[in-house]
């Protein structure tokens, strides 16, 4: 078997394994803003992108407009089924998805051969998720920050997905730790393949805080790969990939 996904830009993915199709974090249409307003940051697609169809599930790492985005929750069917973090489902409930279920880090989703387990992810301010999807033989790593479960015991992952760029904010540090949790993910998860996320797409900022942020590395960057076996790709967005085992 093998795995397919598709990167939209930003934290938005289409993950297919195994015939069953992951919709995670998707940002499709309409500007991104957070409060108090657009003077703080505001992002804008290039193009806006349609919705896939036959989706099975939604996943959702955090609550944060950038991930649990309302213009384009608002496209979906209300009845696909969501998993996501605590913050992510009280807004998706409130929008009308009927399907809701909530992950704490360590609890786990199940149905049929499908295990998705929640990991511990970025403190924006609560902690918010990551997740091990396991479906079959095959098995998918995916964080948008770049923070790693302490609790995560080392284990074979076919795909990574991870930002690999650390991103810094005078005062708050960083809230992006691509760069900073690679070599941790590589050790821990021998992936067959990572792919780069978070960072890339078509898109334009503005804003007070998109002028203090402060960026170190590239996903150009492959020094990190050297004399090891994981392949590394840099994602065209709309392009699907498919992955194969080493």
């Amino acid at each position: 078997m093998s795995i397919k996904a598709t990167y939209y830009g930003a934290n938005g993915w289409l993950i297919e394994i195994n015939r069953t199709r992951i919709l995670v974090d998707p940002w499709l249409n309409g500007d991104l803003t957070f409060p108090p307003g657009d003077w703080l940051i505001k992002g804008e697609l290039s193009k806006e992108i349609d919705v896939p169809v036959n989706i099975n599930y939604l996943l959702l790492t955090q609550g944060q407009p950038d991930h649990t985005h309302l213009p384009t929750l608002d496209k979906l069917n209300k009845s696909i089924p969501v998993i996501g973090s605590e913050a992510a489902c009280k807004i998706v409930r409130k929008i009308g998805f009927t399907k809701v279920n909530i992950l704490k880090p360590g609890e786990s989703f199940k149905n049929k051969n499908l295990n998705i387990l929640a990991t511990s992810g970025a403190s924006v301010p609560n902690v918010e998720n990551g997740y091990i999807i396991d479906l079959a033989s095959d098995s998918i790593y995916i964080e948008p920050h770049g923070f790693l479960d302490k609790k995560i015991s080392p284990r074979k992952i076919d795909l990574v997905i991870t930002p690999v760029i650390d991103f810094s904010l005078p005062l708050a540090g960083k809230f992006i730790k691509g760069k900073t949790v690679l070599p941790h993910l590589i050790k821990i998860f021998n992936p067959s393949t990572i792919m780069a996320s978070t960072t890339g797409g078509k898109i334009n900022f503005t804003g007070l805080i998109n002028n203090l942020i402060k960026v170190d590395g590239s996903v150009e960057d492959v020094t990190l790969f050297k004399n090891i076996k994981t392949k590394y790709i840099n994602p065209q967005p709309l392009k699907e990939y498919e992955i194969f085992k080493n």
